[in-house]
C-alpha cells in the first residue's frame, strides 16, 4: 500500500508520499524534483457537489504544480461543482443523461471536446457513470478515481456505510486507473482512516473525504512526474 503521511503539504512544495507497510518510511518530494517541462492538462468528470475538483484546483494553483485543468464534464447540469469550475475560469460541458441514447454516444459526444483541449489525464472526481469502451481505449492508463474505501474493499456506491455495517477498523480512500469494471482497476495510492466507536456514516465520509483533498492531487502529481507505472496489475512508483 501507497500512502501519505500525516504531514501536512505546505506551500512550499513539500510533499510527503510513503511506500512500503507503513510510515514513517518515505520520500520527500520538494520543488526540486524532475517535473516535465510544462504543466499536464487535465479534464475533470464530476456528477455533484465537486469537492474533489476543488481540492484539484487548490493543488493547481501551488507554485509547485504541475498540471491545469482544461476541462470539467459533467452529466449533471445542477452539479455545484461546476459553479466551482466556472469561478476558476475553467471550460465546462455538462449533459443530461436523456441527451444521449447511450453511454457509446455520449463518449463520442464528448471525445472531441477532451481532444481539442488536448487532454492528458481524465480524472473522475465523484462522477457516477462507468466510463464506457471508447474513452478507456483512447485513454488507457490515463483514467484515475478517487474512491472512498480501502480497495478492493467496498466497492461502488454507499462505501462508508457498508464499512460500518461490516465493523471493519479502518477504512480509507484510493486512487486508483480505471479498467472496465467497478472500481477495480490498479491501486496507485492509498489512506487509511481509523473507524472509531461513535461514527455514523456522515463522521467517517468526512475524515475519508479530507484525505481524498491529498490523495488525489498527490497521485496526479506523480502521473505527471511520470513515475507512476502498470506491471502485472500493479502500480509501480518510481524513485524520483
Amino acid at each position: 500500500m501507497v500512502e501519505l503521511a500525516d504531514t501536512p503539504v505546505s506551500g512550499t512544495g513539500e510533499l510527503y508520499a510513503c511506500g512500503g507497510s507503513s510510515p514513517p518510511f518515505g520520500i520527500l518530494l520538494t520543488p526540486g524534483f524532475q517535473l516535465m517541462s510544462q504543466q499536464g492538462k487535465v479534464a475533470v468528470f464530476i456528477s455533484g457537489r465537486g469537492s474533489n475538483l476543488a481540492a484539484l484546483i487548490r493543488a493547481q494553483n501551488k507554485p509547485e504544480a504541475n498540471f491545469r485543468i482544461v476541462l470539467v464534464v459533467s452529466d449533471n447540469p445542477q452539479a455545484p461543482g461546476l459553479a466551482r469550475a466556472k469561478k476558476a475560469g475553467i471550460k465546462c460541458h455538462a449533459w443530461q443523461r436523456q441527451d444521449y441514447f447511450s453511454r457509446e454516444e455520449f463518449e463520442k459526444g464528448v471525445l472531441p471536446l477532451i481532444k481539442a483541449e488536448a487532454v492528458e489525464l481524465i480524472c473522475l472526481a465523484g462522477y457516477m457513470r462507468l466510463i464506457g469502451p471508447l474513452l478507456l481505449q483512447k485513454y488507457a492508463g490515463r483514467i484515475m478515481n478517487i474512491h472512498p474505501s480501502l480497495l478492493p474493499a467496498f466497492p461502488g456506491l454507499k462505501a462508508q456505510s457498508k464499512a460500518l455495517r461490516h465493523g471493519v477498523k479502518y477504512s480509507g480512500c484510493t486512487v486508483h486507473f480505471v479498467d472496465a469494471g467497478l472500481d477495480s482497476g490498479p491501486i496507485i495510492m492509498q489512506k487509511p482512516v481509523a473507524v472509531h466507536p461513535d461514527d455514523n456514516t456522515e463522521k467517517l465520509a468526512s475524515r475519508i473525504l479530507r484525505q481524498e483533498h491529498r490523495l488525489f492531487p498527490a497521485a496526479v502529481r506523480l502521473f505527471f512526474c511520470k513515475r507512476l507505472s502498470v506491471a502485472n496489475g500493479r502500480v509501480v512508483i518510481k524513485e524520483p
